[in-house]
């Protein structure tokens, strides 16, 4: 079949295998208009470093189709309704990508990398020339949000790894790099105005290993591995990551943990608290009962100065604040918490996260932001424009939201939750699920904007084990975020991808044996 011929995850839209191949060779060149030119200095670069090809690069204002030539065109319409689509053409005589956006071109252009045969890659570079089939394609994503997070407070791992990730998210036309730097094990973002964060709260003693969370009370205590976990990105590191994901069309979403998962906020600023403290970065995984004092002015004074900094570095329009595993009990002890429910007629315990959600929310808009956050945040007075993204349990509150025409990202923790092995996460089962419920009326099916996997850390101690877990299922991810639903095959998946993995093995991608990824069916 012409979609296991041409190997391209995700599959495409539409694409119809012509006769005869194009040529690819030193004696290709690049042409681009000039909206197109920052995509035509792109794939320059990328064949020359990963395929040793050095092409001459043209820009112009002209419709210039000369022979043996990679033309990148952008048109004047704009396709309101989906400006990620792409068309592209590759015939004996040359190569055309056009869109009516430059996301659109960058896409086509990631297309056909994966049509390059992999061999060329690497040490094998191309020396003469290589064939390319001859193809037509038109193509576009079925979502607008086909998003991957990864967790770097629990443990860090630097600027070039999340560069490769940031590479191999372009190649499989992922948009969304939802980036978890905040939680009470480490906070790895670099806040001028409270520097204690980083120089306190970014590094912690150790790490628990056992998988089990053994009880305050009990005597025996779960061995700490005596390893310190430390680092963090300055405000100039992660402008340089943002404008490398700016150039890949991924879009950078921050997440800081509020009101819970702050240990490290609190060990550095225990005033923030309710008790006052002392505390210490957490050394164990888990939900924590010191969370942030809903009661102190001095907590959300604190928020919108870190928010302010964030949103100064961040161009996203959405900022992750959490919201998830934050209990009540020091609240429900805490004299200003009560205080708080009395003054603004809260009623009880239970309304104090709406409450503080609220406020966020309210603050982040008045900077012309939106606020997402875990389904934990729902609840009957939440604010219209707040995102809620899914991962587990009362599902049938974010069916309601869905239904009063809010808007939801899939992360569902038994198809897209990467830090589960595969025995118990096979690669079918993250490919087979579908953000869509069945149960859901087709008329709110615009309301989920997509599906983003998740790869938590607290376990994951290096590149190696964090690509593991991660490849091949991002993939599968891909696949779904972006192919039409009746176009989508595990079968074929499965072809395309026994010719897509020596990909990831030239690019130095660490996965694994297709046993393990598979399991039992």
């Amino acid at each position: 079949m012409i979609r296991e011929k041409l190997k391209i995850i995700p599959e495409p839209v539409k694409a119809s295998l012509n006769d005869g191949v194009f040529f690819l060779s030193q004696k290709t060149t690049i042409q681009a208009d000039l909206t197109s030119a920052g995509n035509g200095e792109y794939l320059k670069q990328v064949l020359a470093i990963q395929y040793g090809l050095n092409l001459a690069f043209e820009e112009s204002s002209q419709d210039n189709e000369g022979k043996s030539s990679i033309i990148l065109k952008t048109s004047n319409e704009k396709d309101l309704n989906n400006s990620e689509k792409y068309s592209l053409l590759i015939s004996k005589e040359n190569i055309i990508i056009s869109a009516t956006s430059s996301v659109g071109v960058f896409y086509g252009i990631q297309t056909l990398l994966q049509l390059i045969p992999h061999k060329t890659l690497k040490d094998d570079k191309i020396s003469l020339e290589v064939s390319i089939p001859c193809v037509s394609i038109e193509d576009f994503p079925r979502f607008k949000w086909r998003g991957f997070m990864l967790d770097e407070s629990r443990h860090f791992f630097g600027k070039e790894q999340v560069k490769k990730i940031l590479d191999l998210m372009a190649l499989l036309k992922l948009n969304t790099f939802h980036w978890h730097l905040t939680d009470d094990q480490g906070w790895r973002i670099e806040i001028k105005k409270y520097p204690l964060l980083t120089e306190i709260g970014s590094k912690r003693e150790g790490t628990i290993t056992s998988n089990r969370f053994l009880r305050s009370n009990q005597k025996i205590k779960a061995p700490k591995d005596e390893i310190p976990i430390l680092g963090c990105y300055t405000q100039q590191d992660l402008r340089e990551l943002i404008q490398y994901a700016t150039e890949r069309f991924i879009t950078i979403i921050p997440e800081l943990d509020f009101p819970g998962h702050t240990t490290s906020v609190l060990a550095a600023y225990p005033e923030l608290s309710c008790t006052g403290g002392p505390f210490k970065v957490s050394t164990r995984f888990g939900i924590h009962k010191d969370v942030l004092c809903i009661g102190k002015e001095k907590v959300f004074e604190f928020i919108q100065n870190v928010l302010d900094e964030i949103i100064e570095i961040f161009p996203s329009n959405i900022i992750h604040i959490g919201g998830d595993e934050a209990p009540n009990r020091r609240w429900k002890k805490c004299f200003d918490c009560q205080a708080r429910i009395k003054d603004e007629s809260l009623g009880s315990v239970e309304n104090l996260q709406g409450y503080f959600t609220n406020r966020i929310t309210d603050y982040l808009g008045s900077k012309g932001k939106r606020i997402i956050g875990w389904n934990e945040i729902l609840n009957d007075d939440l604010i219209d424009n707040a995102l809620c993204q899914y991962w587990i349990n009362h599902f049938d509150k974010v069916l309601e939201h869905i239904r009063k025409g809010r808007q939801v990202v899939m992360s569902e923790m038994k198809a897209l939750y990467f830090d589960y092995p595969y025995r118990l996460i096979p690669l079918h089962q993250t490919y087979n699920y579908d953000p869509i419920p069945s149960n859901l009326e087709e008329k709110f099916h615009k309301n989920i904007l997509g599906l983003e996997a998740c790869l938590w850390t607290e376990y994951v101690k290096n590149k190696d084990k964090l690509e593991w877990l991660t490849f091949p299922r991002l993939i599968a991810v891909a696949e779904t975020g972006w192919t039409p639903k009746n176009k989508r095959n595990f079968e074929s998946f499965l072809k395309r991808l026994e010719r897509f993995l020596p990909l990831l093995s030239a690019l130095d991608v660490n996965y694994p044996k297709k046993e393990e990824f598979l399991q039992e069916q």
